[in-house]
């Protein structure tokens, strides 16, 4: 009824849906079409505060005792602190004066490159709170990709810790990375002002004040000694932003391997989440959610920061891992006694605990009665994965696959829980774990393996390929598009390049939002995500480019060209794998040093096993070091072939090598020496020369 409801009268549903949120000036309009950026903008007469509807709003609501954030840490010695919303306030209220003194100022870019500690968050809403622009950089990723966001969003602060955590006793340095970042980022020309570097007990950071590197606490305690007109001044006043003011970037790999900085408006965003945590999670004030993923991702922006408190729920900050961290009980001790309601987590994780504890120990261990859903998104969840982990939880929490984007910013499909009454006694007696569609008595029909039916705002079309202005019938794969008007809460741009958001996103498809996703719609209306359309590679549920992969292999003395394509993983679901062409050198050349590296290059059409090895381990030391450990490029997904298969224009056939590699892999246990064949698959009309290909 809702989504028919926001597909008839779009203007009517939203902005009914945006008197949750508290206005300065409340919207008159919902939404207007604005020729200049050729986009929609959502309540364009709207003025608000996202810090403020996060934070003060319940403060004055009499929530302010409220637990806003647990942080919990089994890797930092099991730490487990509990902040209030006035808490919470306070600390925002602190750093917001930092980053004024710091000379920021409304529209001024902060990069934040921090692990999943409450600093993190008090940064980003810090800067929401002034008007800043946060752009949240993952820190997993390595000095060469934070230093491309440096430079393209330009910020004047960079926010960063000492270290980071990956398990008790083995520390990340994150100081080193950023020194590295900015010495690039410092060639091209953008030097941040200052970067405020929050020293951990585990490991302290040597600061260069040279470079601009201030204390964290040593600044919020300067602000705190200030006299109270200029803290005042500094620090507590919420800026009046326009709807369509920016809230953050937050880049996402590119096809070129050039990241997207897509850009979140406040308004609008703050509308959608508010919507999505009452009416598809069905959280509320003091209902406590934990999302699994990290704050560098759009999942953390949404379902860690923004959602849960804009909704007044308590949220979770986990410094962990699925397993290891002690154990596969690890997220299901969080569930227990945290009292969670609402748990997302992606599958990648679910895969990893199945194959660490297949019977279920972990989470028998724990009490998860309380817990009224679980929420699966990332990448597609496999119907034998979620038939494992029903047999697990208790019989009346479902499991609920859905689909989004960093784009999107909250689900395009799913099933909304909020929708539905949660019965308050024991399931009824026709609920059977052998038919999904009674999991949950009030819900639509769960149907594993696919990513649930569109929500309010999406009205999806599965475009037929090759022909493309034909709708695929049910059953049938094809290009997810979205009727325009998109609903609140997308992204309105790219950052510095608006002219790529419209030809991306919009012209093969006219009136249509291409969402770059492979899929069907079933014939009950259920939608079916199979694959990205692009190149991008999905390792654990973070989307990386081929491009970033093959600009380091690249960079190798040794190495000439280098296709990256996706290899299927039992539990990451994707992993690297690269096919290398080494360069023909003059055995006289002079243009490479041997000094550098460990191999005799002038040997290179017969190398022998050892030096192959060394080449291979050259490789992914280097994609290591420029792209992030947590990219799981592996030695033996290394490949060194004469040459690539290309189409006459000079374009290498990426989908075709896709298609051997899947070929391969369902194939390898038959027995057959594929290796010795001629390639049994049909060839491409394009192909340059079909000998390379054998």
């Amino acid at each position: 009824r809702a989504q028919r409801s926001s597909l008839a009268n779009p203007e009517k549903f939203w902005l009914e849906a945006s008197r949750e949120v508290t206005w300065f000036t409340p919207p008159q309009t919902a939404g207007q079409w604005d020729e200049a950026s050729q986009s929609y903008q959502w309540f364009p007469d709207g003025v608000l505060n996202m810090s403020y509807n996060c934070l003060d709003r319940h403060v004055l609501a009499g929530r302010g005792d409220n637990v806003a954030v647990i942080y919990d840490s089994p890797v930092a010695g099991g730490v487990i602190n509990k902040i209030t919303y006035r808490e919470l306030l306070d600390r925002v209220i602190d750093f917001s004066a930092v980053l004024k003194h710091s000379g920021v100022v409304r529209g001024d870019r902060v990069v934040i490159y921090m692990p999943m500690i409450v600093e993190t968050l008090v940064g980003m809403l810090a800067c929401a709170r002034i008007g800043a622009i946060h752009s949240v950089v993952f820190g997993g990723f390595a000095a060469a990709e934070l230093a491309k966001r440096i430079i393209d969003c330009q910020p004047r602060v960079v926010l960063s810790a000492s270290c980071g955590i990956e398990r008790e006793g083995r520390n990340i340095l994150y100081k080193p990375l950023l020194d590295e970042a900015l010495a690039i980022s410092k060639e091209a020309g953008v030097v941040p002002e200052n970067n405020i570097i929050f020293q951990r007990p585990q490991t302290l950071a040597e600061l260069n004040p040279q470079q601009g590197d201030v204390d964290w606490v040593d600044q919020v305690n300067h602000v705190r000694n200030l006299p109270i007109s200029a803290y005042e001044s500094s620090g507590t006043p919420c800026a009046p932003m326009k709807s369509n003011d920016p809230l953050y970037i937050l880049y996402t790999s590119g096809t070129t391997g050039t990241p997207k900085g897509v850009v979140r408006d406040t308004g609008g965003h703050a509308a959608a989440l508010m919507w999505t945590f009452q009416n598809f999670f069905n959280l509320g004030p003091g209902d406590t959610f934990f999302s699994s993923s990290d704050l560098g991702w759009a999942v953390g922006h949404s379902y860690i920061c923004y959602g849960p408190l804009l909704s007044g729920c308590t949220t979770i900050m986990y410094e962990g891992k699925p397993v290891g961290t002690p154990d596969s009980g690890a997220f299901w001790r969080l569930v227990d006694h945290h009292n969670v309601k609402a748990f997302f987590t992606a599958p990648t994780a679910l895969m990893i605990m199945r194959r660490e504890d297949p019977h279920g120990g972990g989470m028998k261990r724990y009490d998860l009665s309380r817990l009224q859903g679980m929420f699966v998104a990332g990448e597609r969840c496999p119907p034998e994965i979620m038939g494992h982990f029903r047999k697990l939880l208790p019989p009346a929490v479902p499991i609920i696959d859905h689909w989004w984007q960093t784009e999107t910013g909250s689900p395009i499909t799913g099933l909304a829980l909020g929708a539905c009454p949660y019965p308050d006694s024991e399931p009824a007696p026709t609920t059977k774990l052998s038919d999904p569609s009674t999991w949950h008595p009030e819900l639509p029909a769960i149907r594993p393996g696919s990513a649930g039916i569109p929500v309010p705002g999406y009205d999806l079309k599965i475009a037929r390929v090759p022909n493309e202005e034909d709708e695929a019938i049910p059953g049938e794969q094809g290009q997810v598009l979205v009727k325009l008007p998109l609903p609140p809460g997308v992204f309105t741009t790219l950052w510095r390049n608006h002219d790529k958001y419209l030809s991306s996103y919009f012209e093969r498809f006219p009136g249509y939002y291409d969402t770059g996703d492979i899929g069907l719609k079933d014939n009950a209306g259920y939608i079916h995500i199979m694959s990205r359309a692009d190149d991008i590679i999905n390792v654990a549920a973070h989307r990386l480019s081929t491009g970033v992969f093959e600009e380091s292999m690249v960079a190798h003395p040794l190495v000439a060209e280098a296709c990256v394509v996706p290899c299927p993983h039992a539990v990451k679901g994707s992993l690297p794998l690269g096919i290398l062409v080494l360069k023909r050198l003059n055995p006289d050349s002079k243009s490479v040093d041997p000094s550098t590296h460990s191999i005799d290059y002038l040997r290179y059409n017969n190398l022998p096993p050892a030096e192959i090895d060394q080449l291979r381990d050259d490789v992914v030391r280097d994609v290591r070091k420029n792209v992030g450990a947590f990219a799981s490029l592996y030695k033996s997904h290394l490949m060194i072939v004469p040459r690539l298969p290309k189409t006459r224009s000079g374009k290498v056939l990426r989908k075709f090598l896709r298609t051997m590699v899947r070929f391969a892999i369902e194939n390898k246990d038959n027995g057959a020496d594929l290796a010795s064949q001629p390639c049994p698959l049909p060839l491409p009309a394009t192909i340059e020369d079909s000998t390379v290909v054998d």
